[in-house]
Parts: C-alpha cells; sequence; structure tokens
C-alpha cells in the first residue's frame, strides 16, 4: 500500500506515539493548531485505534524536538495526511502490543481484546496493560502500513462531537504566545525597510531615545534596527516614532493602479496551459466576462509575535507560525546556524489561515536574541506593521470565455487567469524572510512560482470545471513583478476562480431560461456533489426563489435575493454548497446563509460545522470588504479603519450541515466553504440587483459605480 506523505517522511513509530509512565500516551503531530480544532480531531483518531479513553491521550504539536516533521499546516490536510498517518500508525502499534502481551498471558492473539489501556483474555481482565508491555517493543522502527484499522462500523469516538481542548485556556488567559513571560525577558519591535532593496542612510538615534518613555536599547545591523528594554512600553513608542527619524534610499515605489487587478494584465509573467488544446473550429455562441479580486490582508486579530532565546549556543524559538521544522531550518540558514542548534516550538496565535508575518516576526526575534545571549527577546509586530509588511493574498484577475451549445449548456470553456504567485514561504525557493533582506547578504531574487497542478494549484486553483463540460482549459499567466510580497492566503486562487466561475454558471443558466439549481445538477454526474445542492436547496427553501406568493420580492431588482454557488475544493477535497440570502440598501446585509458539505468520514461534526462557518465568515468578508490599498512607497491600508472587516454584527444566521459519509476517506474541509459563499455572495447580490458586479468587494462604491454606467 502507499503509505500516507507524512508517514512516508516520517516512518518511525517513535516520531509519532511515546508511552508515558502515567499511563497516558502522548500522540505527536507536526501539524499545528490554528483554529481548526486539530489538537481535539487527531487524539480522537489515536484514542480509537488503541482502545484508550479521549483523556489518556496527550497532544504534542509542532514541536522540532520530538514531533514529526509535517512540513506546514496548510491545504486543508491535516486529517487527509497527519490523521492517516496516525490512524495507521496507531492501528499497527496496537497489534505490536496485542502480539506482545500474548507472549506475556501465554494466550493466542484472537483471545485478546482491550478496554481502556488494559488487557482481556477471552473477555476476562488479565492483570496487564499497554503500559507493561511497551517497553519490551522497539519503537525506532519503521511503520509496514500492514496494521488492520477499524471498521467505522466500530467506531465510538470518531465521528462524535467532543469539546475542543483549546477552547477552555484561550478563553481564560495562557494559550497564546502574547501570554508567554519568562524570566529575564525584555520586550523588542523592529523598523522595517520600506521596501525591499532600501537603504538606511540615517537614523536619529538620539531623538527617538529622548521620545521613548523609558531606558531602551537600539540594536543596528546593516539595515536590521530594534528596539530592545523592560519596559514595553518604551520599545513600542520607539518603533512608532521611529519612521520619522529615518531616512531610507532604493526604497520601490508603488503608483495607485498597481493596486488593482486590471494593473495585472500585460506585465511580465510565466506562462502556462492546462487542459484541453484550444479548438480553433469550436462553434457555439461565445460568452465573456472579466472578474477580478485585490491584494487581500490576512488581517490577523492579534499581530504576529515570537519569542527568542540564545543560551550555549542553541537558538530556542517560539511561534506561532505554520511549520516549525521549515522554520527551524529557514532561520539556521539565514544566522548561519547548524539546525542542530535551533529549536522550535508551536505557540498559538490568534488568527493565520495562510503565511502571515509569523516566520517573519521569529526571525527579527532571533537575530536580536542572538546579538543578547541569555536573554529571552519578545517581539511583536506593530498593528500597522502587520497590515504593512506581511505577505498579501494575491490580486487576481479572471477572463471566462465560454462557448454554449443547442441546449445552452458550455461545450467549451476557457479560464485566462492572471495572479502573481499564491506560495512565497520561506525554504520553498521562490521565497524569504522579511529581516534576511536587510542583513549584509540579502537573498538573491527569487524566480516566483506556483504549487503545481498535482497539489492543487495556486492562481489555477479550481479554475478547472467540476462540472461535465466535454472541453476545458486553463491559461495561466503567474506575473513576475507585483508591488507587494504575496504569499498563502486561505483557499490560494480558489476564491477568485469560483467566485467566477460560478457566476457565469448562474448567467448561463439564465441565458437558457432555467433555474441556477436545475441548470447545475444537468452537468453534474458526480452523486455526492449533486447531494450537497440538493440538500441545500431543500434547506434553503430554493423553490421560492422566482416563485409567486412568498417568494415574489425576490429577484428582479427588487434589493432581495438568493444565490447558490457550489464547488469541490482542489476538486479532490470536500465538497461545498451554499445559499445566501441578502438584501441591498446603503450597504449589502446578508440575512441568511445555509452550507451543506461532504468531507467523507468525519471525526468530530462540531468540529467540522465550526469551520464551515469561519470559512462562511471569510468568504464573505472579503467578498463584500476586504481591499489592500497602496501608494507612495507602500501599503497605505494599515489600521481597522482603512481596512475594514465583516464586523460580528453584519454576521448573518448560519445554518451548517455535514452529510457524513463514514465509509469514504476523510477530506479536508477546513477551506471548502469559504469560495462557495463568496460565489454565492455574488449570485444572491446580481439576483437582488438584476446586474452582475464582477469585482470584489462587492461594496457601496462599486454597487453605485455599476448601477450608474
Amino acid at each position: 500500500m502507499t503509505l500516507p506523505t507524512s508517514l512516508q517522511s516520517n516512518p518511525r513509530f517513535d516520531q509519532w506515539l511515546k508511552f508515558l509512565s502515567d499511563e497516558t500516551l502522548r500522540m505527536a503531530t507536526g501539524k499545528v493548531e490554528i483554529g481548526q480544532g486539530i489538537v481535539s480531531a487527531l487524539p480522537q483518531i489515536a484514542a480509537e485505534e488503541l482502545d484508550l479513553p479521549l483523556d489518556r491521550v496527550i497532544v504534542l504539536s509542532g514541536d522540532t524536538v520530538s514531533g514529526p516533521d509535517e512540513r506546514y499546516t496548510a491545504s486543508s490536510l491535516s486529517i487527509m495526511d497527519s490523521g492517516a498517518a496516525i490512524r495507521l500508525v496507531c492501528a499497527e502499534a496496537r497489534a505490536l502490543l496485542l502480539d506482545r502481551a500474548a507472549l506475556r498471558l501465554n494466550c493466542a492473539v484472537a483471545q485478546l481484546s482491550v478496554a481502556a489501556g488494559r488487557f482481556l483474555v477471552d473477555g476476562t481482565a488479565a492483570d496487564l496493560s499497554y503500559w507493561d508491555v511497551a517497553g519490551e517493543i522497539d519503537w525506532s522502527q519503521s511503520v509496514k502500513g500492514d496494521g488492520i484499522a477499524k471498521s467505522h462500523t466500530e467506531y465510538s469516538i470518531v465521528g462524535q462531537s467532543v469539546p475542543r481542548r483549546d477552547l477552555p485556556a484561550k478563553l481564560s488567559g495562557g494559550a497564546f504566545i502574547y501570554d508567554l513571560v519568562h524570566d529575564n525577558m525584555l520586550h523588542a519591535r523592529v523598523l522595517r525597510q520600506p521596501g525591499r532593496g532600501a537603504s538606511l542612510a540615517g537614523l536619529d538615534e538620539a531623538a527617538i531615545q529622548r521620545a521613548a518613555p523609558g531606558a531602551i536599547e537600539i540594536l543596528r545591523l546593516d539595515n536590521f534596527v530594534a528596539f530592545i528594554g523592560l519596559d514595553e512600553w518604551a520599545v513600542e513608542t520607539a518603533a512608532a516614532i521611529a519612521p520619522s527619524h529615518a531616512t531610507w534610499i532604493g526604497a520601490p515605489a508603488i503608483e495607485p493602479a498597481q493596486q488593482d487587478a486590471a494593473w495585472l494584465r500585460g506585465e511580465p509573467a510565466i506562462d502556462n496551459s492546462y487542459g484541453a488544446p484550444e479548438d480553433a473550429g469550436a462553434s457555439g455562441e461565445l460568452v465573456e466576462a472579466v472578474f477580478s479580486r485585490p491584494y487581500v490582508a490576512h488581517a490577523s486579530l492579534a499581530p504576529s509575535c515570537a519569542l527568542a532565546q540564545y543560551v550555549d549556543e542553541h537558538l530556542t524559538i517560539w511561534s506561532h507560525g505554520q511549520g516549525m521544522h521549515l522554520l527551524r531550518r529557514n532561520i539556521a540558514q539565514v544566522l548561519d546556524l547548524p539546525v542542530e542548534a535551533v529549536t522550535a516550538h508551536h505557540a498559538m496565535g490568534a488568527g493565520c489561515y495562510g503565511h502571515n508575518g509569523a516566520d517573519d516576526a521569529a526571525l527579527d526575534a532571533a537575530i536580536i536574541a542572538v546579538q543578547k545571549p541569555g536573554a529571552t527577546i519578545r517581539l511583536q509586530w506593530r498593528r500597522q506593521e502587520e497590515f504593512g509588511f506581511e505577505p498579501f493574498g494575491p490580486a487576481m484577475l479572471v477572463r471566462l470565455a465560454v462557448r454554449r451549445d443547442r441546449a445552452g449548456r458550455p461545450s467549451d470553456w476557457t479560464a485566462e487567469v492572471w495572479s502573481p504567485t499564491h506560495v512565497q514561504r520561506p525554504g520553498t525557493g521562490s521565497g524569504y524572510m522579511l529581516a534576511a533582506d536587510a542583513l549584509a547578504s540579502p537573498p538573491p531574487d527569487l524566480q516566483p512560482e506556483d504549487p503545481g497542478e498535482e497539489r492543487g494549484g495556486g492562481g489555477t486553483r479550481n479554475a478547472a470545471p467540476y462540472y461535465d463540460i466535454p472541453n476545458s482549459r486553463i491559461q495561466h499567466h503567474l506575473v513576475t513583478n507585483p508591488p507587494v510580497r504575496t504569499s498563502a492566503l486561505r483557499t490560494l486562487g480558489a476564491i477568485t476562480n469560483v467566485f467566477a466561475m460560478e457566476a457565469m454558471i448562474d448567467d448561463l443558466a439564465a441565458m437558457a431560461d432555467e433555474d441556477p439549481l436545475a441548470y447545475r445538477l444537468s452537468m453534474l454526474s458526480d452523486p455526492r456533489a449533486r447531494a450537497v445542492l440538493e440538500v441545500v436547496a431543500e434547506r434553503s427553501g430554493w423553490s421560492r426563489r422566482d416563485a409567486g406568493g412568498q417568494g415574489r420580492d425576490l429577484g428582479r431588482g427588487s434589493g432581495k435575493g438568493l444565490g447558490l454557488a457550489f464547488a469541490r475544493y482542489k476538486n479532490t477535497a470536500a465538497y461545498a454548497a451554499v445559499v445566501v440570502a441578502l438584501s441591498v440598501e446603503r450597504e449589502v446585509h446578508l440575512e441568511n446563509i445555509w452550507i451543506v458539505a461532504d468531507g467523507g468520514l468525519v471525526i468530530n461534526p462540531d468540529g467540522v460545522r465550526n469551520q464551515l462557518e469561519g470559512g462562511a465568515i471569510q468568504g464573505a468578508s472579503w467578498a463584500l470588504k476586504e481591499q489592500v490599498t497602496m501608494s507612495g512607497v507602500g501599503v497605505t491600508s494599515l489600521d481597522w479603519d482603512s481596512y475594514p472587516i465583516l464586523k460580528f454584527s453584519e454576521v448573518p444566521e448560519i445554518d451548517a450541515v455535514v452529510l457524513d459519509q463514514p465509509d469514504q476517506p476523510s477530506l479536508g474541509v477546513g477551506e471548502c466553504s469559504v469560495s462557495p459563499t463568496a460565489a454565492a455572495i455574488g449570485n444572491a447580490l446580481a439576483h437582488a440587483l438584476d446586474q452582475r458586479i464582477y469585482d470584489m468587494p462587492l461594496n457601496r462604491d462599486r454597487i453605485m459605480a455599476a448601477l450608474s454606467a
């Protein structure tokens, strides 16, 4: 059998499991908790396969000393990859434990069963447990993958909604990296280069020292400047006023037009094509439309933060980044340290969902720590720094060109996509950490690249129709000179591609004078795709959309709309169908969101529903509000006023349903509801206005411009 990717990279049992002396099991994972609930769901898998009470499974997450290297926590792969690996490891470990117990008890393995980690012989309790025999097994051996996992019909823990392990500490204080307090701790802030390649020509250190309300130290290494002290308010004040006392040369200028997706067309790009070759003789009516999304920020609710300590030539880092093993290697490389001289531990942060500033903050802290041996450096970004210098979600422009056959169905589909790279994670060959560019030997110019199609693509993610369309292709223009650094943000290019595709499907249905639901179902042969659409239609009362009576005030420019969208994330992960009800007055008001998803075997149903709801809220915020603005030497949307997000008061009633398929493999659900929600909002707005808005965000200015055109 082919082992899960995580298990191929970490084949030893002891990278995953350790039976502790207090009769608990430590289960390790390289995946980290970023709000998706994996520190609750993954132990359910381990407890299920080993017949242990859930409270006897302790989780070690994101630790380079004792945990497996599972690269980044990304792309909705934690349950699909790490969960599959843990299931196989635990199933095979159980078999080894049973074999050893049979020798100790002088019985056949078939006579044995397990309850709460203790062995029974022919149903009678024996005075023997896992912990009695675990020490007799060589756990350094590799997993073969031949353990027999339980059938879903035997599950008693998997498939149950269990309380989130991470929530009590988060709600009571103490769970987040911001709460960590170490002895001999110094606070630090940095002065950022205004752009890559900028050189610091002058810094009035005396003026900064005078303005700080306490003692601070100013550390300067080439173009890297840090403010350090015992008093956090003093270093915060120093960092806030430092830009007005710094003179930079060589900072690149940004024109306002560069903030818009339309600017991408015609810029230097790496071009690739995927799918069926173009058919110059394709017949049928040609329908074309262009859609866009602007640059978008992660907008994490708390700014990036890290702790670092350099003692006896060993660097220890605490970070809320998404991959501790990669962070360890990347920082070691920048600081020219042996990788064995760096340890990285994960600590939870407030908001991540992609490559935000966490890795950058970790390098900032590490640079300072190496210069201040023995002290623990707590480095936190300022809010303006978070908005101004994190890697952004790329702007995207999508042109769809579709030919209709005589029945009004698409017979030929072309998606042409312009986008900067969606992944510039450090260590991937196309990314770097900010402070590395400020040091004496900055990284060379890197060739941007996107995730390959086998990994779901970047700008092309979900650009290929999941519908039954005879011929389709993607023309991808990977723009190489964006005005700002871009990298991974939840769903990568899927949100723009699904927004565009589902708008086109709705418009084609209207041209065929057919109901959008019936039109979609006529082009979907996958029964699981059909099921999520049919169930969401039933739950949302879709039949009232253009009916008389109750539905008479919907659509046709009435200001009230009901919109539908569907996508299977990456065309390989979870299925999701979304219906949105909204009204348009001074602003777009969301009234209801209905979500139905199919994620295969569901480990923790409540956790999945939380993911669906959170994804819908973020998709709605992107669709309606969010846009990075820039001009001059950088970003101008530097606070919550200039970069608005969806407010709590604007979150509608959300009905989220999971179609559990226990006999199917688990599919990643973390990002599956984001894109269909944005697309359903676009379709509901078109229904309410009787006019399509092609560019996100769908805010008041965009709507007024479209209506007055």
